[in-house]
């Protein structure tokens, strides 16, 4: 899908459904991550001091862009370059942080979600801005396989300034495009915090976060349908809760008639069969980065396997879509999503208690 679909998809589920009411909410746009990001913010106060504090949001997203791109030069491709070479690199403390938060989030998953297959990314042709309609080679997806790279082989030891990061294993390639997003969002809420704003709402390419309310009433926003365009269901956000999906419908190619997403297993080195999306809901700390990172494993997992990743990573709140097109949706869940007709009909919908 090109990124100028998935622009003006997200511009749809988000714009359409946020516009109600006589008062607007300040909105500022960009483009960054790879896809369109939108901050609304809803206070009675000065413009010039939304934008004051947007303008910080933004930039920080530009800063962490920049920083942490996994295939144009940046700090993270010069880390990847040093385990490349047998090195060992010294991080930021920022960084440090981020390694060792995948490796917790890694471990918690058993491998399902794991920064450090960006060699595997790549070989699937994801390190580019357009997809080619071409399967990589059998034998170095097998060569990858057999040398079993994760984040998990890192060793990481800190020092006053940040850490010193290293691996045994030089297949090891990291690439944060499974949680940056997320933890965009949290950068994003402290800095509106910080800057006495404390309603608003936080989109980066279908990732959300909700801050307080819409002047008094509850942020609304859509999840996309998988397979055609137009929302599957309306959902309300609450004050701290983020959510995000997973689907195989925006970074994906075809090759004979067969869809080959981006969200690959580490287990087989193959795209994820079995699903076409999930979503999840969760609020507390770092919501925006486990809104993004949790989407996943719940996603790799498979239409069998998910409740009892769910289970495992303690989320409550799922959507999930198979690849047959049916609706799953935790018992928590159903009642907050408003689910809308498609050709005249609402989908069937089973609600599971994960």
């Amino acid at each position: 899908m090109s990124r100028l679909r998935a622009w003006l998809l997200v511009a749809f589920l988000v714009l359409g459904l946020t516009a109600c009411g006589d008062k607007k909410p300040v909105t500022s746009e960009s483009f960054v991550f790879g896809t369109r990001v939108e901050v609304q913010v809803a206070e009675d106060v000065s413009e010039a001091k939304v934008r004051a504090a947007v303008a910080k949001v933004l930039a920080e997203f530009d800063r962490m862009h920049r920083t942490y791109h996994a295939w144009q030069p940046s700090e993270l491709t010069q880390l990847n370059d040093a385990l490349a070479a047998g090195k060992r690199h010294h991080v930021s403390k920022e960084m440090a942080e981020l390694l060792l938060e995948a490796q917790a989030f890694s471990k918690a998953s058993s491998g399902l979600f794991d920064p450090g297959i960006g060699r595997l990314i790549e070989f699937w042709g994801f390190h580019a801005d357009s997809y080619a309609a071409q399967l990589p080679d059998s034998g170095a997806i097998k060569a990858w396989l057999n040398a079993h790279p994760s984040v998990a082989q890192l060793t990481i030891t800190a020092d006053d300034t940040g850490a010193w990061v290293s691996s045994s294993n030089r297949q090891v390639a990291l690439d944060f495009g499974g949680s940056l997003k997320g933890t965009a969002l949290d950068r994003a809420a402290t800095i509106l915090r910080d800057a006495g704003l404390n309603n608003a709402l936080i989109n980066i390419g279908g990732n959300v976060m909700a801050l307080g309310t819409r002047y008094g009433a509850p942020w609304r926003v859509a999840i996309q349908a998988p397979r055609y365009a137009g929302p599957l269901a309306v959902l309300e956000l609450h004050d701290g809760e983020a959510t995000g999906t997973s689907g195989d419908y925006q970074r994906y190619f075809e090759v004979d008639g067969k869809r080959y997403p981006h969200l690959l297993d580490p287990r087989t080195g193959y795209p994820a069969p079995g699903v076409q999306s999930v979503t999840i809901v969760v609020d507390g700390p770092a919501a925006g980065e486990r809104s993004d990172v949790l989407t996943k494993p719940l996603f790799i997992a498979g239409a069998n396997d998910w409740t009892a990743m769910a289970q495992r990573l303690a989320v409550q709140s799922v959507l999930h879509v198979a690849e047959d097109g049916t609706v799953s949706v935790t018992a928590n869940l159903a009642d907050r999503l408003k689910f809308q007709p498609h050709d005249g009909k609402l989908p069937d919908i089973r609600r599971i208690s994960p």
